[in-house]
């Protein structure tokens, strides 16, 4: 019983003195994923924050700022701080990452938490987005920041032996990057970043409606578009949606009924982009590693990985095995988690420059 009563003791204390569980994060441009080490993925919500520009004050953040996007008042911004997956706006995403970790130590003893804190962020990010990203969660009340690669991360969220001297190959999808690797002990050896994913198939389809029905839309009625009707490759049966905008000649609202093969054609440039680079990724590979690859596949993840017939798309054009990860909206968080669970044994997957750091 006094043991028990010690522990509990120890606990308090520790929280009282600002010690909080270590927290993983997957920063994207359209969602940020948050997971508590012990406790597992505990918020999900957009990466969008609601300013008023007249005072500078934060109105909200995550889902309640998301609804307000495209109908805020002229002196009210709904805002995205990441672009292209990195630090647009440091203050910003400086107060969106308090915001997420204040709401996960909400029911924690400590007067002021300050959890040390991984981060996943693209691959072949510049030394200064880099810092950004450590100087934004440190600025945010982390007690330290490191770093991991989201296509690294992703793999692991795939349980592949990313360790082991195998090949591995990793599409991962988001709203700001397409991040393609090759990776075997521990370590990327082939990669491709892309700035074209989720976001960018968005304004393909709101440039589509433009040109080809005279229509204009939003973003996130694009998103929706994308959802209910995003194809990479010719469907069994035709999907169709109403939908909504306004009238470019008329100025009027107006409707109309889009297909799955209109979309495919909108958003086939972006596709074409994305596979074109899986291809340049595997022609790079050495041999053996692409040997292990043609016989375990190549893993799709992220958001955008769950477009109809992408992985029937990318096999055609590879000629090897596809196929997507279970739940791939959390691959990159998933991972992240693993590594804060057992970083002693996977430290080595962390940045370069951050290895010889660990959390004791």
């Amino acid at each position: 019983m006094a043991n028990k009563i010690k522990t509990i003791w120890q606990k308090i204390a520790g929280s009282f003195f600002g010690m909080s569980r270590d927290i993983g994060i997957d920063l994207g441009t359209a969602n940020t994923l948050v997971y508590v080490k012990g406790k597992g993925i505990v918020i999900n919500e957009p990466s969008v924050v609601a300013i008023n520009k007249r005072t500078g004050q934060v109105l909200a953040i995550g889902r309640e700022a998301k609804r307000m996007v495209g109908k805020t008042p002229g002196h009210i911004v709904a805002t995205r701080p990441l672009v292209d997956g990195v630090v647009s706006d440091f203050e910003v995403t400086t107060q969106m990452l308090k915001y997420f970790i204040e709401k996960v130590n909400k029911d924690s003893f400590s007067f002021s938490p300050r959890p040390r804190v991984l981060i996943g962020i693209p691959s072949q990010i510049t030394e200064v987005e880099k810092k950004a990203v450590i100087d934004a969660a440190m600025a945010a009340g982390a007690r330290e920041a490191f770093l991991i690669e989201e296509p690294m991360a992703a793999a692991i969220g795939a349980r592949l032996p990313v360790t082991d001297a195998r090949g591995n190959m990793v599409v991962d999808i988001g709203g700001g990057t397409s991040e393609i690797a090759v990776i075997s002990l521990g370590g990327v050896v082939s990669a491709r970043s892309l700035r074209v994913a989720g976001d960018e198939m968005n304004e393909d389809i709101v440039r589509y409606c433009r040109d080809e029905f005279n229509l204009l839309i939003g973003e996130k009625t694009a998103e929706d578009i994308k959802i209910a009707l995003g194809s990479a490759f010719l469907l069994k049966e035709q999907l169709t949606m109403p939908v909504r905008g306004r009238d470019l000649v008329s100025g009027l609202p107006k409707e109309v009924i889009v297909n799955d093969e209109h979309i495919r054609e909108a958003i086939s440039r972006s596709i074409r982009i994305i596979v074109n680079n899986i291809k340049t990724v595997i022609e790079e590979t050495p041999p053996e590693l692409l040997s292990d690859i043609m016989q375990r596949g190549i893993i799709l993840a992220g958001g955008g990985g769950l477009i109809r017939g992408l992985d029937k798309l990318v096999a055609n054009q590879t000629e090897m095995p596809v196929r997507m990860m279970e739940d791939p909206l959390t691959a990159v968080v998933r991972g992240v988690g693993i590594v804060l669970e057992d970083l002693e044994t996977l430290k080595e997957v962390l940045v370069e420059d951050q290895r010889e750091k660990s959390f004791k």
